[in-house]
């Protein structure tokens, strides 16, 4: 059945493969389930039954966009609430209660409004053929620096934002900014109190997880990133109850495995606030609907142009095929998070793991799509995977994309001042939009003032206008 729906033949791999893949890609971003509701009603301080409509919405959206990835496009992409957008999404809600005066649920409600208009605006652009033919209009030579800035910026994550260490001082501390970045062990010690024995753990945990993958991966091992990631999932628990003094499965005594269906049917299902949502503001329900649009639209753009480059998916002009049925996947994955009650939903970069564990069909998909289902049950087992050891995947795969380097002309100016811009962007905003935002319009001004305006096309001038304004003008 497989082979029949997802070609695994064709495309040089099997069902054990594809599997592997879609658990790899799961364990490196399931933090995204719990994060999301915390983000999304701020830690949990907006009520337990928001946060378990959230939880569940999570679950659920990412799923049915991973679906449709699986069969419409039989691409190997992950979906789920985007993190950044998440983020923009909250602080949206927090706007909404300061200028109407509603509560930050009936807020959060209207806001699900603007999803919904970002999802179906989406679904009609993927239908009429405008998304892909936005992606035609990137210049070849940023497409080549797309997969190796989104290197860096995995790289970026791994040794940043996603292991952080909470102590009586504060946090989160990280690896490279806290540990590596201070001018001697005591003073890393002095700033993290007692957090410095985690820290420690962490990045020996790291270090071995990524270690154990790239020796596994020189000898051929299938799989090597999944099996390098429960290598240094065991050694981090072992360090948490030599060392720590801790029971790292302690959670799992008091945990509910019950799904809360009663809570965001209460809360997000289709709870969309319609009245809310008009007092906000046309000119500003405009605005954020096209500032949701023109994040989404890049980020998801970027991780699919720049993973499907890495896995060889893309022909020789760095076209993928299928990406309408890829991008109408993400559109129909947003308008589902918008009806259950998440931010917008899209392609995850976390993708790359499973595509290099050697991902590529819908079945990898589709395989984290169920894990992302069964999560409704068993969220507290996906809890205990230390961020470390999903670090050390991350910073494995992000080193690898780093190859596709080697593509660029850096002795052309118009390939390397965009591509350099977009190295650094996309690691230090976080977005991988942003970061081809930049590359869009340092490309355009280079063209047009060295008397090459007409090898710009039109699309790329409209594209590379509406980032200034966003950058400059939306408020």
């Amino acid at each position: 059945m497989f082979e029949k729906v997802f070609k695994l033949s064709e495309n040089k791999t099997n069902v054990r493969t594809e599997v592997t893949a879609g658990i790899t890609t799961f364990m490196t971003m399931a933090y995204i389930i719990a994060l999301n509701p915390n983000l999304l009603t701020d830690f949990g301080k907006e009520g337990t039954a928001l946060w378990n409509g959230v939880f569940m919405a999570t679950c659920i959206a990412s799923a049915i966009g991973m679906f449709c990835m699986a069969f419409l496009a039989n691409k190997p992409f992950a979906l789920a609430p985007g993190m950044g957008l998440n983020s923009f999404f909250a602080v949206v809600v927090g706007n909404i209660v300061a200028m109407t005066g509603m509560t930050y649920v009936a807020s959060f409600q209207a806001a699900l409004v603007i999803i919904l208009a970002e999802g179906i605006l989406f679904v009609i652009l993927s239908l009429f053929n405008i998304r892909e033919k936005i992606v035609d209009s990137i210049p070849l030579g940023i497409r080549l620096g797309i997969s190796p800035a989104i290197g860096m910026m995995l790289m970026n994550i791994g040794l940043g934002s996603n292991a952080g260490i909470y102590s009586e001082n504060g946090g989160p501390f990280y690896v490279m900014r806290d540990f590596f970045g201070a001018l001697t062990p005591s003073v890393a010690q002095d700033a993290m109190g007692s957090g410095y024995s985690a820290m420690i753990l962490t990045v020996a945990t790291m270090f071995i997880g990524l270690f154990a993958i790239i020796v596994l991966s020189k000898k051929g091992v299938k799989g090597s990133v999944l099996v390098g990631m429960l290598i240094a999932s065991v050694v981090y628990w072992a360090g948490e109850f030599l060392f720590l003094g801790t029971n790292p499965f302690a959670d799992l005594a008091t945990a509910s495995f019950l799904p809360p269906i009663s809570d965001m049917v209460d809360t997000t299902l289709f709870k969309f606030n319609f009245k809310g949502f008009l007092e906000i503001g046309w000119f500003t329900v405009i605005t954020l609907t096209i500032t949701f649009c023109i994040i989404d639209m890049f980020d998801t753009i970027g991780t699919l142009v720049g993973t499907a480059s890495r896995a060889g998916m893309v022909d020789e002009k760095g076209n993928m095929p299928q990406m309408k049925e890829a991008l109408l996947a993400d559109a129909i994955g947003t308008i589902a998070g918008a009806c259950t009650g998440t931010s917008t939903v899209t392609t995850f970069v976390e993708s790359a793991a499973g595509v290099e564990a050697g991902g590529r069909t819908g079945l990898t998909a589709f395989t984290t799509g169920i894990l992302f289902l069964a999560c409704m049950f068993i969220a507290p087992v996906a809890a205990i995977i230390p961020p470390a050891a999903t670090s050390a995947a991350l910073i494995y795969v992000g080193v690898l994309m780093l190859q596709g380097l080697k593509n660029v002309d850096f002795s052309d100016m118009d390939q390397m001042v965009p591509v350099s811009l977009m190295l650094l962007a996309m690691p230090v905003s976080g977005s991988i939009g942003h970061g081809i935002g930049l590359g869009l319009i340092s490309y355009t001004f280079i063209k047009v003032f060295s008397g090459k305006f007409k090898e710009v096309s039109i699309l790329t001038y409209v594209i590379s206008a509406l980032f200034l304004v966003k950058f400059f003008l939306v408020v």
